[in-house]
């Protein structure tokens, strides 16, 4: 018996309608044709390389605390500069 080679996009395809359409593996196999163990794999496989782990969430959290920091900065100098134009313009008109 001779192992059917699928496309990545094919692939992707497939597991987005289980994962994000949330429709059962049953009926997505079925529907393309394809062995439900073969699907099944799929999804498990893009569920393991899609959770980070230890090591890499700790360092995601460390830069969106930095983030969140430098966006708190940010909105502060907007806010400065709104009210300097605001303030300028009330002076030059």
């Amino acid at each position: 018996m001779q192992r059917t080679k699928y496309a990545a996009e094919f692939k992707s395809e497939a597991v987005k309608q289980v994962i994000d359409k949330g429709h059962p593996v049953v009926d997505v196999a079925k529907r393309l044709g394809i062995p439900e163990g073969v699907l099944y794999s799929w999804v498990n496989k893009f569920k393991k390389s899609d959770t980070p782990q230890s090591g890499d969430l700790k360092a995601l959290q460390a830069e969106m605390v930095k983030i969140k920091a430098e966006l708190r900065r940010t909105i502060e100098e907007r806010d400065i500069l709104k009210k300097a134009a605001a303030y300028f313009a009330k002076q030059s008109g």
